[in-house]
């Protein structure tokens, strides 16, 4: 069962506290450089459950994911002396998990496309009204179950916010193909949810 901290090590801030809850980040983070364990659970506690749900949606797998997890926080341990305070922490971390998982798809060579998605004809205009009516969990099976290829793709552009050019940058191909494949992502997802 996971522990619970008190409100003041919390790495978000819900409470109107602002001030107070930075101060409390920055006295995790300064302790958890000099290696303090308290501190590092803390950090590792707060972040875990969102950080899993980024690595699944790139994993596809809940023990790939959890393998990606664990190197994450490896890597974000190890560079927490890096953060410099601007922006959130959470974005800061984010940006750790989705590198790590691109780095392990890379290491299996998922990201080759290899034309294992058939191309579908599904209109985009059909999608919004239809994905209205499915939740969270279903929408995310769902994604899961596209190629690693064509899932990276669609998490950075339509979940991380990227561009096909960062895309692009990111995965080692051309804009083109990140559209491409963004677009057969959503093809394939339009036509599973249109089955459903």
């Amino acid at each position: 069962m996971m522990q619970r901290f008190p409100r003041k090590t919390h790495l978000t801030n819900r409470s109107g506290d602002q001030e107070k809850d930075n101060s409390s980040l920055e006295n995790l983070i300064a302790l958890s450089i000099k290696g303090d364990g308290k501190a590092q659970k803390a950090i590792f506690d707060s972040l875990a459950p969102r950080m899993m749900v980024v690595c699944l949606r790139y994993m596809g797998d809940k023990e790939s994911a959890e393998d990606v997890l664990q190197d994450g926080f490896v890597t974000l341990f190890s560079k927490l002396e890096s953060f410099t305070g601007e922006g959130s922490f959470d974005g800061w971390a984010r940006k750790i998990f989705v590198n790590t998982a691109l780095m392990s798809l890379r290491k299996k060579d998922a990201l080759r496309d290899r034309g294992d998605l058939e191309v579908l004809t599904t209109r985009a205009s059909e999608m919004p009204s239809q994905i209205q009516t499915l939740g969270y969990k279903e929408l995310m099976s769902l994604v899961a179950q596209l190629p690693p290829v064509y899932r990276t793709a669609f998490n950075l552009f339509a979940v991380e916010g990227y561009s096909h050019k960062e895309i692009a940058e990111a995965l080692g191909i051309t804009e083109a193909t990140s559209r491409s494949q963004v677009l057969r992502a959503r093809q394939f997802l339009q036509e599973k949810i249109k089955n459903l």
